[in-house]
């Protein structure tokens, strides 16, 4: 199938960094096809190429090889015209810090051709939606708290009802309750807009709750693709009622916290 017909659509991505004069390869062979009004899950522990494949797809970075298209537009040479059907959260959100939310807001508003009386009327709406108190929304974003900064990430990447979303570990940081909140928004905005979503997490409760394919993505590559329940069938086997931690153990020969664990160390030496 040619590739105009997926949302994202990616074949034999590489990307390499150099870190303190190593070469760290983050994407090795990547290759993906994902459908319209899908949420796709990339499902791997921390330094597993998650981030670095959603900032292939948002345009920040350009891959060393391979094609990656969104909606038939490649990431690379039509970079202006895929970032106008795309939109993105990053774990990390960045703001004018010295700004409120609603003037953060309204900036990107404009920036996409909205109305103010429009986007105003979104930005309740969503800040509703998601637990951000409508007083703080003209408080400098300096003050708020790494989780309340990451709500108005959020807010603003539903703003523009993008044809496909790039959530990056959407829901890091947040509280219990405001987590599951940004999780049924999640639903709802595929749901009421058919928009395309690829959710990159290493929480497995969150990409089994919400994602209809999941790849587990571990030292760069996808070791396994396929439906969640599929997913959990290949090892039914070995273990009885097994969970994704099973899954990732099967496929990696590692277990997560593990995995977890020997990058956080590597990060502290580097």
């Amino acid at each position: 199938m040619l590739s105009y017909n997926y949302p994202l659509y990616a074949q034999r991505i590489n990307k390499n960094f150099i870190k303190n004069s190593r070469i760290i390869q983050a994407l090795k062979e990547i290759n993906i096809e994902i459908r319209e009004g899908e949420i796709f899950g990339l499902l791997g522990p921390n330094g597993s190429g998650k981030s670095t494949l959603i900032r292939v797809a948002s345009t920040l970075i350009i891959p060393d090889s391979g094609i990656m298209t969104i909606f038939g537009l490649d990431v690379v040479k039509d970079a202006k015209s895929v970032r106008r059907l795309i939109s993105r959260v990053s774990v990390e959100a960045s703001f004018f810090k010295k700004l409120s939310p609603i003037e953060n807001l309204l900036f990107t508003a404009g920036i996409y051709g909205l109305s103010k009386s429009s986007a105003l009327r979104k930005i309740f709406e969503t800040c509703e939606k998601i637990g951000l108190d409508r007083n703080r929304l003209n408080d400098p974003i300096e003050e708020f708290s790494r989780g309340m900064q990451q709500k108005v990430a959020i807010a603003r990447a539903f703003l523009t009802e993008p044809k496909l979303l790039l959530l990056d570990e959407p829901t890091t940081g947040l509280d219990p309750r405001a987590k599951k909140k940004i999780q049924l928004l999640i639903l709802e905005t595929r749901k009421n807009l058919n928009v395309t979503i690829l959710l990159t997490t290493h929480d497995m409760e969150e990409a089994e709750k919400l994602s209809d394919y999941i790849a587990i993505i571990h030292e760069g590559k996808i070791v396994v693709s396929g439906k969640p329940g599929e997913l959990k069938k290949t090892v039914e086997k070995r273990v009885s009622n097994p969970t994704f931690e099973d899954v990732f153990m099967e496929y990696t020969g590692v277990k997560f916290e593990q995995v977890e664990q020997e990058q956080e160390e590597k990060d502290n030496v580097w």
